[in-house]
């Protein structure tokens, strides 16, 4: 993320979740609609859903820790089918305590025992070193940016992109970011988001991906799940 943590609002959405707003730059972490009802559709049916019965041990990368939303969900999900998730997260600029301290989000997750301490350990880990969160989920909270984020490893099976909007930080949507993901993942892995804009399908079609234009979380039209072919 990009902004200073002085200028940060804790909001509720349309569905009573929260998100944080950076009044700055007129954006925030998650839709206004709904930020559980957004990380839902976008990345856990559209994402993880669809790899969830093919591949018993899933390396994820998400491009924007954030609030810790989309990895909260992902732990919850990947608890009963027993799959073992490695979670690589990319955030150069972590939330502050007392901000994870005030979300609401334990309240929608009924299948993760202890939710608010589990989102409290999920932010409090130590970066840049793997973490066991539980028998399914282990994380690696990385401080670099995608930019300077290491080629090379094992490859990701699934990736997260929930970086700010192209219009809010333009530097995340280039060719050459969108290059870097490619390469990190392996062959028919999948890479889901909210944008929909051309010059980015067009982009991703340039650079090798199959590109599928989903319906979109409610207050948006559209979505892109983009396959590593």
């Amino acid at each position: 993320m990009c902004c200073s943590f002085k200028d940060l609002k804790l909001i509720k959405t349309s569905d009573g979740s929260h998100t944080i707003a950076i009044p700055s730059l007129d954006e925030t972490y998650h839709s206004h609609h709904g930020a559980i009802t957004e990380s839902k559709h976008v990345f856990i049916h559209q994402g993880l859903d669809v790899l969830i019965n093919k591949i018993p041990k899933m390396n994820i990368l998400e491009v924007g820790l954030g609030t810790g939303l989309n990895a909260l969900l992902t732990w919850e999900k990947v608890i009963i089918p027993q799959i073992l998730v490695k979670y690589t997260a990319i955030e150069p600029y972590p939330l502050p305590a007392d901000f994870v301290e005030k979300l609401n989000y334990a309240s929608y997750l009924k299948n993760l025992s202890h939710a608010r301490q589990s989102l409290m350990k999920l932010h409090a880990t130590p970066q840049n070193r793997w973490i066991q969160m539980d028998n399914n989920f282990h994380i690696f909270k990385s401080t670099e940016t995608i930019q300077t984020f290491p080629s090379g490893g094992d490859g990701f099976h699934l990736v997260y992109f929930d970086a700010f909007a192209p219009n809010k930080q333009p530097e995340m949507w280039t060719a050459e970011v969108l290059s870097k993901i490619y390469q990190l993942m392996l062959p028919n892995a999948i890479m889901v988001t909210y944008c929909a804009q051309g010059k980015f399908k067009r982009d991703l079609n340039e650079i090798g991906f199959v590109v599928e234009t989903l319906d979109g979380p409610p207050g948006k039209k559209e979505m892109v799940r983009a396959i590593k072919s």
